[in-house]
């Protein structure tokens, strides 16, 4: 990609050439800081409007030969994954992210039945979302070129439709290959491509440019324990940001919480106490990949578009959202739709 990805992002999108730019790298979290530092400059005064979000394309990214650089002696070389090594790869323990949901699957009694179950779910509900065209909303057409110089437009989010349920009982754990792993290519998220951003504004910007708002911004939280952990994070992040935005968690109608692998949703899920149907509605990462730099905007722009709608029924109740770190939205027309992504 090159250097400064964010000014690449911007000067092809055609923002002004004096529009200064910053790029982030808070992995999962990435878009979703974006955001918050975006909220942070308008907050201060250092900005009227704010163009925040995040992009990755986990597909395209190389392996590296570390050992070339200084010469390679004699005798083989080893290539390095860059998508592990920058993205999957807890560097404290030395293991990989998925090591990390088997503690927590094994920690927190969650089976490998549990898991698929989720993940049948989670496409499922994704699927319905497609179809009803609730998601056709937050989706830009993308033009894709083919080696043969050939252009198609990508309208759909392909990734649901390639989940088979009948093969997906059968897969072999992917990080315990003895035979008593939980965490299988199928209850966790697949490696996608993808980007989204958001426009932010001040009051007095929103006024003098004649915008419509789609949401506000209430209240934003980080907190952090030990990386190993970092499956039960949004439970330490939760709790802050309804505190901030003085909501209390019964009020809350729909959460968000990103799924990088099946436990992580269920996991904060039973330890924050919360209803399953208010619970990632449209489907998760699961079903709809997580690629790493995009998915905290990208779940935002889901939320923004669920309050919007409203017309998502669940267990009675009209509401919709989606995903990952923590931003508290709130719809501005009645009804007065709460939600939280993480």
């Amino acid at each position: 990609m090159g250097n400064a990805p964010a000014r690449q992002a911007a000067l092809k999108a055609g923002l002004p050439i004096a529009a200064d730019c910053t790029t982030v790298n808070k992995v999962c979290s990435s878009g979703m800081k974006a955001i918050a530092l975006g909220a942070q400059d308008i907050l201060l005064g250092h900005a009227g409007v704010v163009v925040a979000g995040g992009m990755e394309s986990m597909s395209n990214v190389p392996y590296y030969s570390p050992s070339t650089r200084g010469g390679a002696r004699l005798g083989h070389a080893t290539l390095v994954d860059g998508v592990v090594h920058d993205g999957l790869w807890d560097p404290h323990e030395d293991i990989h992210m998925g090591e990390c949901a088997e503690v927590c699957a094994e920690e927190h009694g969650f089976t490998r039945a549990d898991q698929d179950a989720h993940a049948v779910e989670s496409v499922a509900r994704a699927k319905r979302a497609a179809a009803a065209g609730v998601t056709d909303w937050e989706i830009a057409p993308v033009e894709v070129r083919g080696r043969r110089g050939a252009v198609s437009v990508v309208r759909q989010d392909e990734a649901p439709s390639k989940m088979d349920e009948a093969k997906l009982r059968q897969l072999r754990p992917s990080f315990r290959p003895g035979g008593n792993g939980t965490v299988t290519a199928g209850n966790a998220s697949p490696l996608t491509d993808g980007a989204a951003a958001l426009v932010l504004a001040s009051g007095e910007a929103v006024a003098r440019l004649g915008l419509r708002p789609l949401a506000r911004l209430l209240a934003t939280a980080d907190a952090a324990q030990a990386p190993k952990y970092f499956t039960t994070a949004p439970s330490k992040a939760l709790p802050i940001a309804l505190e901030r935005a003085g909501v209390d968690a019964a009020r809350v109608d729909a959460w968000e919480i990103n799924e990088a692998f099946s436990v992580v949703e269920l996991v904060n899920r039973k330890i924050m106490g919360l209803d399953a149907a208010k619970v990632n509605p449209l489907g998760g990462a699961v079903a709809l990949g997580h690629p790493i730099g995009c998915s905290g905007a990208r779940i935002v722009v889901t939320l923004i578009n669920a309050l919007r709608s409203g017309r998502w029924h669940l267990r009675r109740r009209r509401h919709l959202q989606r995903r990952r770190r923590l931003q508290r939205l709130r719809r501005r027309a009645r009804p007065r739709l709460r939600a939280l992504s993480v």
